[in-house]
């Protein structure tokens, strides 16, 4: 496939549509001709019979219904050009009624290492903890990387299906792979530009000083990269001081943001938490670009413990990443979301060596999280919502729309249910994504 070009009959024929088995006879939307240079896909649209969410319905001071109408929605060179009542007869794209929300964004995935689009394999006997995962990689990685940019093409195809047109993928850099990873997923993406965007971070996976990583580091931090990523500090490389001042001065240097995996529990997970937060504030231009993956310390914590440090976090304004795992590792979201802390989150492992259990979707991580934390109300689950599309939800708290409005960017998904409550709940079927204005699915 052409890197600057994105056939639709190619991408239907290799896409998730096709493993889906939707077929063309109840595909809601179809692209139509156009000469943008997408060969078939237009940035320009009317779409009617759109339903949006209008307001709340309420009994005794209580949300007991999300109220909708239909509407037309124009859209214009990527983004909403207007939204006007419904005309039934409008000539415009019938969306035959779909619920129009915000697209989807996978903030914490591995598109660079993935089994997904060849055959299925599950996890092996995991012996030596992560650093007995490290060993493994060094053996595998020269085999995946073959074929590492068709499987981060799959993998996109998936994401995509679920209603995703955004991810935030991590991405090695270390002695195995080099740069590889990197240049490999690059051309991935630019091949999928069109229809799909990303941010990058650079992850030393084999620990920063643990393999000699930190010269690859300093190469791909001058690359296309959008932020500069670790891996335990304590447990990997036997410091929480070194590694971090190491990624603060590198993400300082080349103007990055930063997101590290945090998997320890004990004090070398807080202590990093704490160290980390501590050199955020001492440098004011990383709040709101630094990012703390996973994070499982927090859910080990009491609560008294979880509410200071939710409040640090939110001071310095460092987001968290959560898979939503549950188990013995039930995270404090409910305390982050009190004390203003960015949550987002992502998929991680769809099929690979790591885990097999993600679907490629985010509304499902908001489902889980409703589940775990008891949001069944209506307004519970509905700004529940927010997880998926990372804290862009269609109405405020108090009721009044909020999305769309003229002006943003057309990253849209249509989904079969009657609001964001139900489409949380039941993890409502994606019917159609419209990335950048483009019918991409």
């Amino acid at each position: 496939m052409d890197s600057n070009k994105l056939s639709r009959k190619d991408f239907l024929k290799t896409s998730a549509l096709a493993f889906a088995g939707i077929t063309a006879s109840n595909t809601i939307l179809k692209a139509v001709p156009t000469s943008d240079g997408l060969n078939g896909i237009t940035a320009s649209h009317t779409f009617k019979n759109v339903r949006l969410e209008t307001g709340f319905e309420y009994e005794d001071g209580e949300v007991v219904h999300t109220k909708t109408d239909l509407f037309i929605v124009e859209v214009e060179n990527g983004r909403i050009k207007n939204i006007r009542p419904n005309d039934p007869k409008a000539k415009a794209t019938d969306a035959k009624g779909l619920l129009m929300l915000p697209a989807f964004r996978d903030m914490h995935i591995h598109l660079d290492k993935t089994f997904y689009g060849d055959k299925w394999q599950a996890v092996r006997r995991r012996q030596g903890g992560v650093k007995g995962m490290i060993a493994l990689e060094q053996q595998i990685l020269p085999e995946m990387l073959k074929t590492s940019t068709y499987k981060a093409e799959k993998l996109v195809e998936l994401l995509q299906s679920k209603g995703t047109s955004f991810a935030r993928s991590h991405v090695n850099i270390e002695p195995t792979s080099k740069l590889d990873s990197l240049t490999h997923l690059q051309k991935a993406l630019e091949n999928k530009k069109q229809s799909f965007s990303a941010e990058l971070v650079a992850f030393p996976q084999h620990g920063i000083y643990y393999t000699d990583s930190a010269k690859w580091m300093k190469e791909a931090a001058k690359m296309d990269i959008d932020f500069i990523g670790g891996l335990d500090p304590y447990s990997i490389d036997g410091s929480v001081e070194k590694p971090i001042d190491f990624i603060v001065q590198l993400a300082l240097d080349n103007n990055k943001g930063i997101d590290i995996h945090l998997h320890e529990t004990g004090d070398s997970g807080l202590k990093t938490v704490e160290y980390l937060v501590q050199k955020v504030n001492e440098n004011p231009a990383l709040k709101g670009k630094t990012f703390i993956s996973h994070c499982f310390v927090l859910g080990k914590l009491e609560k008294q413990q979880q509410e200071d440090i939710a409040a640090k976090l939110g001071d310095a304004q460092v987001g968290i990443i959560s898979t939503i795992p549950f188990g013995g590792l039930i995270m404090p979201i409910p305390t982050l979301y009190k004390h203003n802390v960015n949550v987002a989150t992502g998929n991680d492992s769809i099929v690979d060596h790591w885990n097999t259990w993600g679907s490629g979707s985010v509304l499902e991580k908001a489902k889980l999280m409703a589940q775990l934390y008891g949001y069944s109300t209506e307004f519970g689950l509905s700004r529940s919502l927010k997880l998926a599309t990372h804290n862009l939800l269609p109405l405020d708290d108090n009721g009044k729309q909020q999305w769309p409005k003229p002006g943003d960017k057309a990253d849209m998904v249509l989904i079969d249910a009657s609001c964001s409550a139900e489409a949380v709940s039941r993890i409502s079927p994606v019917r159609s994504l419209i990335h950048n204005g483009n019918i991409v699915y």
